[in-house]
Formats: structure tokens, sequence, C-alpha cells
């Protein structure tokens, strides 16, 4: 069966899901990072919790806090759905079942709602969206886009997603995006036009694996630095 979200839906990650996700090492969390499509993530929380900065981007941050929590009470029972009918496409290894994954998502949400206003007074979460985003240039050492290019290979064209990196490249020298499969566990069928533009472009491009994966064969990041 394929897996069918009719729009991008609200799912918190974790920090240590971005860090292995990303790749990230304790020099780059100490780098000036945009969470890009961020949603209902813990990481900009949890980064606050540590001292470090980060700046979350979503359109979703144009609600307030009980309208997005109805948003996320909306759509999670239909997330888990569509997962428990296509378990044959993750790997249930760190997470075990489809249970213990939704506890860990809703973790995560939580922590996010709570932090969600004070985030939002002080400039750490703001509403906006690719392909133009609310920034000013070079404002970031390091942009992540964490599940929505390539995931929605279906939903967002081709010309879309090169807008969007060109825009994230435009806001920050160095980005990552995970994952590079789509939502039904495929390579993107944008992936290979996009790195052929960027490198048309000049800019250092590479695919590497990182020590995460829940979708199978989403265990690579697309790495892609302005000089």
């Amino acid at each position: 069966m394929a897996v069918q979200y009719q729009k991008v839906v609200p799912w918190g990650r974790s920090f240590q899901e971005y860090v292995d996700m990303f790749d990230l090492s304790e020099s780059d969390l100490g780098r000036s990072i945009l969470g890009c499509g961020d949603g209902p993530a813990s990481f900009n929380c949890e980064m606050t919790r540590q001292g470090r900065s980060v700046v979350s981007v979503d359109p979703i941050y144009s609600l307030d806090r009980d309208a997005i929590e109805k948003r996320i009470d909306e759509t999670y029972a239909e997330v888990l759905e569509q997962t428990r009918e296509n378990q044959d496409k993750f790997v249930w290894e760190n997470i075990s079942s489809v249970e213990e994954l939704g506890r860990i998502r809703m973790d995560s949400m939580k922590l996010f709602l709570d932090d969600f206003e004070k985030g939002k007074e002080e400039g750490r979460y703001i509403s906006g969206g690719l392909p133009e985003l609310p920034l000013e240039d070079n404002s970031f050492d390091l942009a992540l886009v964490s599940h929505l290019l390539f995931l929605y290979s279906e939903q967002l064209s081709f010309d879309f997603h090169i807008q969007a990196v060109d825009e994230l490249l435009r806001v920050a020298g160095e980005v990552r995006i995970f994952p590079l499969v789509d939502l039904n566990s495929r390579k993107s069928i944008h992936l290979d036009e996009v790195i052929s533009y960027l490198m048309s472009r000049g800019f250092d491009v590479s695919e590497e694996k990182v020590d995460y994966e829940f979708q199978k064969g989403g265990n690579t990041m697309l790495r892609i630095v302005r000089d």
C-alpha cells in the first residue's frame, strides 16, 4: 500500500534525531542554525535548554499554541494509521512498534508546545516557508531541512525544490536535507536533477550516509556547501 498524505503534516522529532539525521558534530551544534520546516519538533526547545542558538521557520507558526495542538490532534491518528498499514517500509529497531513511535513523537511535540509561545516572543519560531523565507542574506551558518524536500516529491514539484534550495543557500552557507527518499521509501524523482543543477552552479554537493534509518533506505542526507 502507498502512503498518501494529502498535505504536509505536523510531526515532531527530537534533538537526538536531528543530531543523527544530519550528522551534527559538537562543532556543528555551536554554529548559527536555521531549522526550516521544523513544525512541532523539539529540536529548538532542547537546543535552547543547552544554551545553543536555533531559529525555526515554518508556516504553522502563524497559528497560536492551541491551534497547532488542534492540528496535531487532527492528524496524529492518520499518521499512525498510515504507518501501521505500511510497516514494511520502516526499520523497527530503535523504535519497536507503531505505538512506541506515537509516544516518542507526542513527547517531542509536547516539548515544542510548551516552548512555543515563549520561543515565538524570543524570535526563535518565525512564521514563514519555502520557497521565500522572511530572512536576511547570510543569516545562518547552517540550514537543516527535515522531512520536507524530497520526502514530498509528488506534492512538491521539481521547480519548487530548485527555488527552495536556492533560497536556503541565500540565507545559509551550508544546507543539509534529510531524507532523500519519498513517502513510499523510494529515491526521490527530483534528487538527481537537483544535484546536477547544484553542481552546474559550482556548489559542493555530496550525498552522505548518516547514522539514522527509520524509513527503509532513508539513511542519507544531501549536504550543499556554498563557497
